[in-house]
């Protein structure tokens, strides 16, 4: 039983490799088109922007969460 799961498991992880190092390859060769075309027309500004947006609203939503939180267990002691 082991024995045919180690083999199982060998040639799986095999197979995952080689597709992994193919793909890895295929990245080397191929700049992918879409970021150029955006840079190109400065559209990956917006991109980047919004991007920051949404970051700091979470970063912002998590310290005030933990604020409000700290004052509730102060209050509970």
């Amino acid at each position: 039983m082991s024995n045919s799961f180690l083999r199982l498991f060998f040639a799986v992880t095999g197979i995952l490799s080689v597709c992994l190092v193919r793909a890895q390859d295929s990245l080397k060769t191929d700049k992918p088109q879409m970021a150029d075309a955006m840079r190109s027309n400065g559209k990956i500004y917006v991109v980047v922007a919004v991007l920051l947006v949404i970051l700091a609203g979470l970063f912002l939503y998590l310290f005030l969460t933990d604020r409000k939180l700290t004052r509730i267990e102060h209050k509970n002691k």
